[in-house]
């Protein structure tokens, strides 16, 4: 099934932002494998992957993880999982359809798929999967830019180098997050019933070129094309200072780490890790307003709003030290590395993003 040279491998949410990095990492890493990317391409700017993905030799399906008989046909060694709806306001003014239907029943229906293939699965949750309530009471001191927790907190999961797998789940944690935790709980029964080779990885914020930056999901990238292309941003929350952190993963450095889970899949099977980019590549919005100031030479108008926005935390930073002491695998982008990397693309492609990012 897992012969190196010859996967059959179907990249669900494939022409979004992540999934069709991980689609064409994975064709240039496996090149003589069959790549297919399946999305429903209802994300606005998802059609322009389109040429890139073709470019690459990745194969495009036009379908949607809602429907089995999108999926029904398929003969599959691996199945990448990143079909989602990603924001973590979703649902939250009574419209809980697609995300439901997409993040928990899409999941179904790749599991079925995976099962009735005996296909591995790499499946891409959340670190929205963790609690709200118990990280927002966490001691923080406030520093001129940005959010710290004392350096001598310690509870079971979390410390000052950031949040374990350990970490206690009881708790509220927004519709987004407990659809992608139900859907680890498939997985892993999947898995186990029927002897399916599976990883999780629960994934901090990730950024990267190509990514169609919104203000409730791809911050990042919004905030960069904002100050590029010449707009208003706000502070959200917490007294409209900024200060609140999270931690930061290229996209690129996911791909590679999926990479080496799928080439040594029996060491990872049906492990759960945490994959960010650290405290190393934590970030406030005061810190990223200043950065891009830097490297577009512009300053644009910052409003403030103090009031907390539902769902959100002060403060999120990944600890992946379980993940990197089982592969060796440690981010290669930092975070300058990273920001210069999104603005050289919105430089290149401002024609096609204008209309999308402004």
């Amino acid at each position: 099934m897992f012969e190196m040279s010859s996967f059959k491998i179907l990249v669900t949410g494939g022409a979004g932002f992540v999934g069709s990095h991980l689609a064409l990492a994975l064709k240039e890493k496996f090149s003589s494998s069959k790549v297919i990317a399946l999305d429903n391409l209802k994300r606005r700017g998802s059609e322009l992957n389109l040429s890139r993905l073709s470019q690459g030799g990745v194969e495009f399906m036009h379908g949607d993880v809602r429907n089995p008989g999108d999926l029904g046909f398929m003969e599959l060694d691996w199945i990448i999982e990143c079909s989602a709806e990603p924001s973590a306001l979703a649902g939250r003014f009574g419209d809980t359809d697609y995300l439901v239907h997409t993040n928990l029943l899409g999941t179904y229906h790749c599991l079925e798929l995976a099962r009735r293939c005996k296909a591995g699965i790499i499946f891409l949750s959340s670190s929205r999967v963790y609690p709200i309530a118990p990280i927002s009471q966490f001691p923080f001191v406030e520093l001129q830019t940005r959010f710290v927790l004392e350096k001598a907190f310690s509870v079971v999961g979390a410390s000052a180098s950031g949040i374990t797998e350990e970490f206690p789940l009881d708790g509220a944690r927004t519709l987004y997050g407990t659809t992608k935790l139900a859907s680890e709980l498939l997985v892993q029964e999947y898995a186990e019933t029927f002897s399916l080779p599976m990883v999780i990885n629960r994934c901090g914020v990730l950024t990267g070129p190509w990514q169609m930056g919104k203000i409730d999901q791809g911050v990042v990238v919004l905030w960069m094309a904002q100050h590029f292309l010449g707009g208003k941003l706000s502070y959200i929350g917490y007294g409209g200072s900024g200060k609140q952190v999270r931690d930061l993963l290229h996209v690129a450095d996911l791909a590679e780490l999926v990479a080496l889970q799928m080439q040594d899949i029996e060491k990872h099977r049906g492990q759960t890790y945490n994959v960010g980019g650290g405290i190393e590549n934590s970030i406030s919005l005061v810190e990223l307003t200043k950065i891009c100031q830097e490297l577009t030479g512009q300053e644009i108008t910052m409003e403030v709003d103090p009031v907390d926005r539902p769902g959100d935390v002060p403060w999120f930073v990944t600890d992946s030290s379980k993940v990197r002491e089982a592969t060796g695998w440690n981010p290669r982008h930092s975070l300058t590395m990273t920001l210069k990397e999104i603005l050289d693309w919105l430089e290149e492609h401002q024609h096609q993003l204008r209309a999308i990012l402004s």
